[in-house]
């Protein structure tokens, strides 16, 4: 079984159309944990509105904590073999988690399998794994299908704010876990959200200033900092 596990802060407006791509997934073999990470937008409505057609478990953290304490409470609840920790303002392809499960089982060898996606009209067409590069910049999306026996025990590091798949992927790395890429753009985020966003790289370079760039350079110190990474260029 799939336990996907959805955090969510704020956006319960693009949660149902996340819930509804996951209700036409073609395997019906899962279930779906959503975390309320101190959302003032009422997203339970949303839940309410889906229990008749998708069998969902809600959870409420008593403040926002961020998105590694929500999927570390889902976490705690999954009963799946495999994870999939989706982001609430992500779109799945109706063959999504089939596509995933089977390359897993196609693939034994690895820990997880990761896809191309869109982000907005955004084309991110990936590349097959790879360490170096992964050590050298942040490419997998956290919406990857990962073996439970396989994942961290210490599971998300909650004093990451950002980057967190990059620190998660890197820690399974050290831990001798490696993905599979999938040549197929499997799902789709929708703009505008606070869980995922994304910068041209451009912006990085003529707009060093903006507040966003410098947090962005901030965490990727952070994550080179913690998995000893600062000697490479």
């Amino acid at each position: 079984m799939i336990s996907i596990i959805i955090p969510i802060y704020n956006q319960a407006k693009k949660l149902a159309n996340c819930l509804e791509s996951i209700l036409k997934q073609t395997i019906k073999n899962f279930e779906v944990l959503v975390v309320n990470d101190g959302s003032t937008d009422n997203p339970k409505e949303i839940i309410e509105n889906c229990r008749s057609k998708l069998a969902i478990t809600d959870y409420q953290l008593s403040k926002n904590q961020g998105a590694p304490a929500a999927r570390n409470r889902g976490l705690e609840e999954a009963r799946g073999e495999y994870l999939f920790f989706c982001d609430a303002d992500a779109c799945l392809e109706p063959r999504a988690l089939e596509i995933m499960l089977q390359a897993l089982n196609d693939h034994p060898e690895v820990s997880y399998v990761y896809s191309s996606f869109r982000w907005g009209k955004k084309l991110f067409r990936l590349w097959p794994f790879d360490d170096e590069k992964l050590r050298a910049m942040p490419y997998i999306h956290t919406m990857s299908l990962i073996r439970r026996e396989d994942f961290p025990r210490a599971a998300w590091d909650e004093s990451i704010k950002k980057l967190q798949d990059w620190d998660l992927w890197l820690t399974m790395l050290e831990e001798g876990h490696k993905g599979y890429w999938i040549d197929k753009i499997l799902f789709k985020i929708e703009p505008g959200g606070v869980m995922s966003n994304w910068l041209p790289k451009s912006f990085y370079k003529i707009f060093p200033f903006l507040p966003s760039v410098k947090k962005y350079k901030q965490a990727v110190r952070v994550i080179k900092e913690k998995h000893n990474l600062n000697d490479l260029k």
